[in-house]
């Protein structure tokens, strides 16, 4: 706590603090839409705590890979050969959680058209340990770029552990607000889904050294969803009419 409150008296301390904080909410959008939609199919009680572990699992994850900086930058080093391109333990962990996203996101899409087609029925909620388990696998995807982001900003420990634990709280605070939304706007948890599927094909292509400029991905997704609100206060445009 010493070392923290000693290295905060340098404005500039301050100021990595602050990057590097707004940099992981940033980096932290696609684990609270994730989250989201696996927690949406828990019981209504169930669905703070689970964001909370969530969120908690995801937080312990980030500080023990900081504090394992050495063990980290060994994930860097190739370990096989796959058609005559070298994988990394790291390209290994985001290849295994892009496919995994993949392949979930399309399951939960085939899950939302078949019960629209259905019509209204009784939905079978899903299990709440089923659920934290699979937070807690992709959080070692999520935490992985975070945490080479935080390297990359900032060589004081302490300012990367304070960057994270605040970031992950106000993803906390935000995480309900945004989970809430997206079950009144149905339309919007397709297009989560949609940005699922984006962010798998994206952690696939970094696996296979196939870079994907992160702005890009960030625009279409913000574009994405200022097209979505516009078509959101239009629709309730016409219903006051009607």
């Amino acid at each position: 706590m010493q070392a923290l409150l000693q290295t905060l008296a340098h404005p500039q301390a301050w100021v990595g603090l602050l990057t590097l904080a707004l940099m992981e909410i940033v980096l932290g959008v696609d684990n609270v839409i994730f989250l989201t939609i696996l927690v949406a199919k828990l019981p209504a009680a169930q669905q703070r705590l689970a964001r909370i572990t969530g969120l908690g699992l995801a937080m312990g994850t980030r500080i023990a890979l900081l504090g394992s900086i050495f063990w980290l930058t060994g994930l860097t080093a190739p370990l096989v050969t796959v058609a005559g391109c070298p994988l990394s333990g790291r390209d290994l962990v985001l290849l295994a959680g892009g496919l995994f996203l993949l392949g979930k996101s399309v399951v939960e899409i085939h899950h939302e058209l078949e019960g629209a087609a259905r019509g209204p029925g009784p939905r079978v909620p899903a299990g709440f340990l089923i659920t934290v388990i699979q937070i807690a696998l992709i959080d070692v995807v999520f935490s992985l770029d975070s945490v080479f982001v935080a390297v990359g900003l900032s060589s004081q420990l302490a300012v990367m552990v304070t960057a994270i634990v605040a970031a992950l709280l106000v993803m906390m605070w935000a995480a309900g607000h945004v989970g809430a939304f997206i079950d009144r706007h149905p339309t919007l948890k397709m297009l989560a889904l949609s940005f699922l599927i984006l962010i798998g094909a994206t952690l696939v292509c970094e696996a296979l050294h196939y870079e994907v400029p992160k702005k890009y991905l960030y625009f279409a997704m913000g574009f994405a969803v200022a097209v979505e609100l516009i078509n959101m206060r239009l629709r309730t445009l016409k219903a006051r009419r009607r």
